[in-house]
């Protein structure tokens, strides 16, 4: 019997064992001799990180991707991303309804867990949507793109097309534009180009919307008041998550000395590119190491927030952003209840979102001071570091491939918890619970 249909494994079980499985084989595969271009094949780590970070889409590497992995390595990869973006359980699933079998109840829970749908009823024909809605998406992204690179590369283009749209549709943040003289370049080259600073976002953001906001944008078009209040408050979260940053850049980073040879066109993209990347892609057009100290920090910031639920993005999330502060306005009018486009919010979701954001928050800051400790590198840059891993971004200030082997397995830790999600991972690992006590007596203590 499969380990998913046993009754006594919870959801969160089969979504954890489903990356690490996941995660076995792709690193077995890249450790062939025949997947990367040097003698002798992969070591195991470096292997197991490309894995990781492919799988939970972050884009972490430690070698380029371009000149280490050769055809089948990238082949490799690529699958990794499709799988871990659209979600190991999605895949499953579609695997089956694909091969005429029967999806049980079991099944449609797990399904309804990994994509944080409100409900079981619908699951399948959820995952046909997403599946088909998907490759649709890439496939455009992809046809956009090979209008750029076919030219530059002729029919490498191609592959180069299909690759980066997988990759920024699936949030990964791998490219293949790296050379032996210029390694780990990502879109660089590409900082003033109107089509990929155009694609490349639109592709990102469409992936970390989520896939229950797709499925009310396909049911009730533009009557945003039809919409689920999930999705009133994503969309509304990602557009000021979108425009905010690229004021600032605009305005203040691109201004800065380390920037005076850009033109003004290439400041405009620049900066929406910039403010689009870390939720939660990892492509960069510009040099991330060059950036001031605050623009480090609020990239940084915006990496931990990342996509929505049920996407492929990673990231605490925007709802968990969005209901804390929700909560917060509620206290400074005085009101009981957090609310929200005339609805109430339960107050277990919002114990929900202050336990995410406190686990993000402690992994993040732990993960940070120990590579600082460890690697002596700058506390900004292991912060960056950390939180590009745990947010599942793959943003750098290019420190990544001289990591000690100890912070490697830090970084390891981080991408994968942050892909299979905190709550999943405890829940996991705690899926017992206990029969609710008496009531306690209350005594009230001060905060703040």
């Amino acid at each position: 019997m499969p380990f998913w249909k046993n009754s006594h494994v919870t959801p969160a079980q089969v979504i954890l064992l489903g990356f690490l499985l996941l995660i076995g084989t792709g690193t077995m595969l890249l450790m062939l001799p025949i997947a990367s271009n040097g003698p002798g094949g992969a070591s195991f780590l470096d292997a197991l990180f490309t894995t990781v970070s492919a799988t939970c889409v972050t884009g972490l590497v430690v070698h380029d991707t371009a000149v280490y992995w050769s055809f089948f390595g990238q082949a490799v990869i690529l699958l990794l991303i499709q799988i871990g973006g659209m979600g190991v359980i999605t895949v499953a699933i579609a695997i089956s309804m694909l091969s005429g079998r029967r999806i049980g109840l079991k099944q449609r829970w797990i399904m309804q867990e990994s994509i944080a749908a409100p409900q079981v009823g619908g699951i399948v024909r959820m995952t046909s949507f997403i599946i088909k809605t998907s490759f649709l998406i890439e496939g455009v992204g992809a046809v956009l793109l090979a209008f750029r690179f076919i030219p530059e590369m002729g029919l490498k283009g191609i592959w180069a097309s299909i690759f980066h749209a997988v990759s920024a549709f699936c949030n990964a943040g791998f490219d293949l534009m790296g050379t032996k003289d210029a390694q780990f370049a990502s879109l660089t080259a590409y900082a003033s180009d109107p089509l990929i600073n155009v694609v490349i976002p639109f592709l990102l953001i469409m992936g970390g919307i989520g896939f229950l906001t797709w499925s009310d944008i396909r049911e009730h078009g533009i009557h945003l008041r039809a919409y689920r209040l999930q999705s009133k408050l994503i969309l509304m979260t990602t557009t000021l998550l979108l425009l905010l940053p690229a004021v600032y850049f605009f305005f203040y980073e691109f201004n800065l000395p380390q920037w005076e040879g850009m033109t003004l066109w290439e400041k405009v993209q620049a900066s929406w590119f910039q403010s689009a990347t870390p939720r939660t892609a990892g492509f960069n057009t510009v040099n991330l190491a060059e950036l001031s100290e605050p623009s480090k920090l609020i990239t940084l910031l915006l990496m931990l927030i990342g996509g929505s639920p049920g996407s492929t993005a990673g990231g605490f999330k925007t709802t968990t952003l969005v209901v804390l502060l929700l909560a917060a306005r509620a206290v400074f009018r005085r009101k009981e209840d957090v609310q929200s486009f005339g609805r109430r919010i339960p107050p277990d979701i919002l114990r929900n979102a202050a336990a995410i954001f406190f686990l993000y928050l402690l992994l993040f800051l732990t993960g940070g001071v120990l590579i600082c400790c460890m690697d002596g590198v700058p506390l900004l840059d292991a912060l960056f570091e950390t939180a590009s891993a745990i947010g599942t971004v793959g943003l750098t200030t290019g420190i990544t491939p001289t990591l000690s082997v100890p912070s490697r397995l830090i970084l390891i830790f981080l991408m994968y918890f942050g892909r299979v999600g905190g709550l999943t991972m405890v829940f996991a690992l705690m899926p017992g619970r206990n029969p609710a006590p008496r009531q306690l007596p209350q005594e009230k203590i001060p905060v703040g």
